[in-house]
């Protein structure tokens, strides 16, 4: 039987949270959620367990995309006589999107590329099935299922492509 790992929780005042992460195979692990949304992935020396090695600094989009490949597959891909495989993707809306600002239906994702925006995380939470007048905002992360084809369309749409 699998161990399941229990990450400790550290509060860091003024700054934010720590979460330490001891691999079964003795690493120790990292992840410093600031107060400002930022993350950190940290590394450690294996003969000092305080002594941070290397850090990389995620924005909201690149935690989530780690996220989303450390996470396991929950569900067999969706299949119909056609076998058409659905994926999920997180997407964020950057600075440079023409959608920053604007609602969920000014992007006639679905329409445009078939696949759907299920769910919109932001710092605050997260919005699951929004409606057409859900207004995006910069560094919300959108959730896109589709076809790999109608997802890459909808990053390229909201990457302003």
């Amino acid at each position: 039987m699998d161990q399941q790992a229990h990450p400790t929780k550290t509060t860091l005042p003024g700054i934010g949270t720590r979460y330490d992460l001891i691999t079964l195979g003795g690493k120790h692990v990292s992840v410093v959620v600031r107060n400002d949304g930022r993350r950190y992935l940290g590394f450690h020396d294996p003969e000092d367990d305080d002594a941070c090695t290397n850090s990389v600094p995620l924005d909201p989009g690149e935690a989530a995309a780690l996220a989303n490949l450390l996470i396991p597959d929950q569900l067999d891909p969706v299949r119909n006589e056609i076998e058409i495989d659905l994926v999920t993707e997180h997407i964020p809306i950057t600075a440079k999107s023409p959608y920053g600002g604007r609602t969920l239906g000014d992007t006639q994702a679905r329409s445009r590329t078939g696949a759907s925006i299920v769910a919109v995380l932001r710092r605050t939470g997260a919005t699951p099935s929004p409606a057409p007048d859900f207004r995006f905002a910069t560094g919300d992360t959108l959730v896109v299922v589709g076809t790999r084809e109608g997802v890459d369309a909808v990053a390229d749409l909201i990457a302003g492509g």
